[in-house]
């Protein structure tokens, strides 16, 4: 018989603040350090813009180019559009369904807009931005993009309107569409109300289940509404989920990265050291540029 992973706490969403010019966001964690780096690792950061609505504008919306080193960043695009160009010569646009894959690595400047045509028509808004730390071992690997349609990315029928996506890592033998650096689970889940599903998930991995819209219950121990994080203990393996209201869940599973983490703004490194040359490498171009 499998053991319970037991939920350790709830946390509530941080107060709704902007990114750019076109991205409103409720920041799950690390969210004033209330979660560490250690309890989620190897996820580093989430932010959920919850439904908004942009009137129709001639100029795309969005973050203007910066720089990334030592992690990657992970977009999940549930309504409206996304264009992404980096230094790196990728490019690419995703839309309802669809996930971005970037990985920054050595370094990399890029930029996120709404896209064109979006923005022309204006419309409704809702995403998630998630950082996934990479081991030392990969920090100045070459960066890399994926871009997973929605098409590619495998689907677990759970019954009655309710199913699971299986965007990394594996669920019911089926295995995800993203190639990662290390073992993780990333699911998106859709439940209906009265719903209940395990989610069978390995011993020893950290675990946080993100409940963005409806009420969710755990273990029939805690309920978490959106927009909160349930973080559990790493013991254990399996979850009982069960949805009180039709909801809309992120499962965030991954074998911790035990190394030291230092981070500043888009760097996620492993010393002050690592920092200060990050800075100095994207001011001396070594990032590369946006034609």
């Amino acid at each position: 018989m499998k053991s319970t992973k037991q939920v350790a706490k709830v946390f509530e969403g941080a107060q709704t603040h902007m990114v750019g010019d076109g991205f409103r966001v409720q920041n799950l964690f690390p969210n004033g350090n209330r979660i560490g780096n250690r309890q989620l690792s190897p996820f580093f950061l989430l932010d959920y813009a919850a439904p908004h609505y942009f009137p129709p504008s001639d100029q795309p919306r969005g973050v203007d180019e910066h720089p990334h080193r030592g992690f990657e960043t992970v977009t999940i695009a549930y309504q409206g559009a996304l264009e992404h160009r980096d230094s790196g010569g990728n490019a690419g646009k995703i839309g309802p369904g669809d996930v971005q894959w970037m990985t920054a690595a050595s370094g990399v400047v890029h930029e996120e807009k709404h896209e064109r045509e979006f923005t022309r028509n204006g419309g409704t808004l809702e995403m998630v931005q998630l950082w996934v730390n990479l081991p030392k071992a990969h920090k100045m690997d070459p960066p890399r993009y994926q871009g997973l349609e929605k098409k590619d990315i495998p689907v677990a029928d759970l019954g009655g309107g309710s199913y699971l996506r299986v965007i990394a890592g594996e669920f019911d033998g089926q295995k995800g569409a993203a190639k990662t650096f290390t073992p993780l689970n990333l699911f998106d889940v859709q439940l209906k109300a009265g719903k209940s599903i395990e989610l069978p998930l390995p011993d020893g991995y950290n675990t946080g289940i993100v409940v963005l819209k409806g009420e969710a219950r755990f273990n029939d121990t805690h309920t978490a509404k959106g927009v909160q994080i349930a973080v559990f203990e790493t013991k254990g393996e399996v979850i009982t989920v069960t949805a009180l209201t039709d909801a809309s869940l992120l499962v965030l599973n991954g074998e911790p990265i035990n190394e030291p983490v230092f981070s500043y703004g888009p760097f996620v490194m492993n010393t002050k050291e690592d920092i200060i040359q990050a800075v100095e490498d994207y001011n001396n171009g070594k990032m590369g540029h946006l034609n």
